[in-house]
């Protein structure tokens, strides 16, 4: 007795996708993905520790207060600092220059670019450039973060593979996300925000075809971080929790104040970068030199200004800084991040953002607990709220922040706070400005990545509007000698399946009925049910604009099937129909 019918589809839709070789590719090339973004990471890592190590003679200059002299330079005592980041700008600058100009600055735009205007297409050099010059620019004092840096290096990697592999634009742009998922996952131990960073700032949507690669990417590079870096939070801190309810209309404030803050901190770095082209009139390479000299004034009025400063920030949460102290330092870190990427510097925002967010949340904690000393307030918990509001206000990435700040301190006591104080950081800087502090990077080159490069040529569009009159159907009871038969008759390499109610039941492809023409030993009792092959289809009434990704794929090089309520076949979508009114926009 034959199966019930929705089983069949279910198993037939089962083997079909088995059979695709595709998914078995980008499986495996995810997992190289992460694999070699596991390893940059950890690369690169060490790359900044060399470079700090010897250009101050530390491990970690931000972390001293005293100025202490560099080994090799005794004679220069604490001076030595101002000159630098002269030096590592004498270095990185030519590089850069010459090699890969996208490598200059915090890198995430060029990540965004390169998937939403060039198909996902970075050249292999920019891995190797970015991770030295960014190596060199933090451990010369760049006030920079590293997260930057490695999401473009993870991308380049995932990139360049892709396309060795031959994979198309959709394939390519998947693996770059793959790339910066896995950066970001072995980078800070947070395989969780690496996936949604990836999704929620390059891809800018989740579909769960990508969403495997991208998570198979992001835990390879977690467990290799893991083996190599160890498996301890990022930050170590004790238990915060929320004493009184009257504690979450101060995180409301704090959410508040990060969004200007986060405001104030993109329109800030965008404005010395203006300055920094105006006042500059020589080589590109010689700039970072130039400005070094600047940036090291700073650096010795406040050493913790230098480099990526996570010891600064630790001391923020744990309480080691007055309140005058902490908005110095918040000030001071937003003037030395836009000189560090003005005259050329090359690092990331992310870590600033957080430092930012660190010593706003401090002193508001801490100005909260002089005030209301009745509410057993723990500053430390606000300066981790701060920073995932600071981020969220500055990059409006709410998911990410709530999840990576999760991930970084392992703090679920303060989760509900954190997630209020995220929305509101969020829904502020959205009332406040347009653009993000990554896509105004790209709005001030004349480029909107919200929207398709060329116009917008699908605007109205419905999938109705497109299609055509079906191909002739075959039913599943079809034996596999009359498919074939059917499948010449038509010229076709595939022809809609239905059931006996005439609702879709998926396509029959010459290869599978040839197949079971020439090799199955039983093949009298094979029919087209066995040999269905499920491709989702379309409704008449969706806009051509929601399904074109699924139309630019390999799936719909012969049409996809378009379906009424009652899932009976309406018609056709080709994509040849949908590629000639693309095409309009140029003509």
């Amino acid at each position: 007795m034959p199966s019930p019918a929705p089983t069949a589809s279910l198993t037939s839709r089962a083997l079909a996708w088995m059979r695709r070789s595709e998914n078995s590719t980008l499986i495996a090339l995810s997992l190289v993905v992460g694999t070699c973004a596991g390893f940059g990471a950890i690369a690169f890592r060490w790359l900044i520790e060399r470079a700090t190590l010897l250009f101050t003679g530390t491990a970690d200059y931000a972390a001293t207060t005293d100025h202490p002299s560099h080994p090799w330079l005794p004679w220069l005592g604490g001076f030595f600092v101002i000159l630098a980041p002269a030096v590592g700008g004498l270095l990185h600058g030519p590089l850069v220059q010459r090699f890969a100009p996208e490598a200059r600055g915090h890198g995430v735009p060029e990540v965004m670019y390169a998937i939403h205007r060039r198909g996902g297409r970075i050249p292999a050099k920019v891995a190797f450039v970015k991770a030295l010059a960014s190596a060199i620019t933090i451990g010369s004092g760049g006030s920079v973060g590293r997260e930057g840096p490695i999401v473009q290096i993870g991308s380049a990697i995932g990139s360049s593979l892709a396309q060795r592999a031959r994979l198309n634009e959709n394939g390519v742009r998947m693996l770059v996300a793959c790339g910066a998922a896995g950066g970001i996952a072995a980078t800070f131990n947070a395989p969780i925000a690496g996936v949604f960073f990836a999704f929620e700032l390059l891809l800018a949507s989740i579909a769960a075809r990508s969403f495997g690669a991208i998570v198979i990417s992001a835990v390879t590079a977690s467990v290799i971080g893991r083996v190599f870096l160890g498996d301890e939070p990022f930050l170590v801190l004790p238990e915060f929790s929320v004493g009184h309810l009257g504690e979450y209309g101060l995180y409301v404030v704090l959410g508040l104040l990060a969004a200007l803050v986060g405001v104030a901190f993109t329109r800030v770095l965008y404005k010395v970068e203006d300055w920094c082209d105006a006042a500059w009139k020589g080589p590109e390479w010689a700039r970072p030199a130039a400005g070094g000299l600047l940036l090291g004034v700073l650096l010795f009025a406040l050493p913790q200004m230098y480099g990526v400063g996570y010891p600064v920030l630790e001391g923020a949460v744990m309480g080691a800084y007055a309140i005058g102290f902490l908005v110095l330092l918040l000030v001071a870190k937003i003037v030395a991040t836009s000189l560090t990427i003005g005259i050329g510097g090359s690092g990331g925002v992310f870590a600033p953002s957080l430092f930012l967010g660190a010593m706003l949340g401090a002193a508001f904690g801490q100005a909260a607990q002089l005030a209301l000393p009745g509410l057993d307030i723990h500053p430390g918990a606000y300066a981790l709220v701060g920073m995932a509001a600071m981020f969220a206000g500055a990059a409006r990435a709410p998911i990410t922040a709530v999840i990576i700040l999760f991930e970084l301190t392992g703090e679920y006591t303060i989760i509900l706070p954190l997630m209020l104080a995220v929305a509101v950081a969020t829904l502020t800087s959205s009332a406040l400005s347009h653009d993000t502090i990554y896509t105004l990077k790209l709005r001030r080159r004349g480029v909107d990545i919200t929207q398709r490069a060329g116009g917008r040529p699908l605007d109205g569009l419905t999938v109705g509007d497109l299609m055509t009159v079906a191909p002739p159907s075959v039913p599943l009871t079809l034996g596999t000698a009359d498919a074939v038969g059917a499948l010449v008759a038509a010229r076709r390499h595939s022809l809609p399946v239905v059931g006996a109610d005439g609702s879709y039941a998926g396509i029959v492809t010459s290869p599978a009925a040839a197949g079971a023409l020439t090799s199955d030993d039983d093949v009298s009792s094979v029919t087209v049910e066995r040999l269905l092959d499920w491709h989702e289809p379309l409704r008449p009434d969706q806009a051509v604009e929601d399904v074109l990704e699924a139309m630019l794929s390999e799936e719909a090089e012969n049409g996809v099937a378009v379906v009424g309520p009652d899932g009976a076949l309406v018609g056709w979508l080709h994509q040849e129909a949908v590629l000639r009114k693309v095409s309009t926009v140029a003509t």
